[in-house]
């Protein structure tokens, strides 16, 4: 969620960013949004741990076995209806990479995209991004998937540190 809210700032205020970081970018468009609101849905009628079962941490996850693990444990310790506004009103709301850019083209930030080669979530978003952005450098982390910072951390951090000392 992070990748899409610094995307949406960079965008509408790039002044007060220094540079842009996007880790597991959201996809973004109408089918994440739909997505969303079925699953915000699920969360009022049948319960986080129950809709969360359903659509992240179950058999038809979208996400990797490891990441849905770590996505269940940040969510529930959180309210539903908290989760479910969130899904509603920030992942819903998130435009696609397609009706960004024209945005991102023009766009004069050094900027990092880092995603998992296992984040079937993100990593075609990814991709777009690195391609739409001046400049962008896409880093893929083997073996990590949708929670990139956590399944991976070492490689993680190792390659936030060359970014950033790349900005001095």
């Amino acid at each position: 969620m992070g990748a899409g809210v610094a995307l949406r700032c960079a965008l509408e205020r790039p002044e007060i960013v220094r540079a842009l970081l996007l880790f597991a970018p959201p996809r973004g468009g109408e089918e994440q949004a739909s997505w969303a609101r079925e699953f915000a849905r699920a969360i009022d009628e049948q319960g986080l741990e129950a809709a969360g079962a359903e659509f992240v941490w179950g058999a038809r996850s979208r996400f990797d076995p490891k990441g849905a693990r770590l996505i269940r444990q940040g969510f529930l310790e959180h309210e539903p209806h908290a989760i479910a506004h969130v899904l509603r009103e920030l992942i819903a709301a998130q435009p696609s990479v397609s009706a960004l850019e024209p945005r991102l083209k023009k766009l004069e930030l050094p900027t990092l995209v880092v995603v998992g080669t296992r984040d079937t979530a993100s990593l075609e978003t990814a991709e777009q991004l690195s391609q739409a952005i001046p400049g962008a450098r896409l880093e893929r982390i083997a073996g990590a998937g949708h929670v990139v910072n956590l399944a991976a951390p070492d490689e993680f951090n190792r390659r936030l540190v060359a970014f950033l000392k790349s900005l001095a």
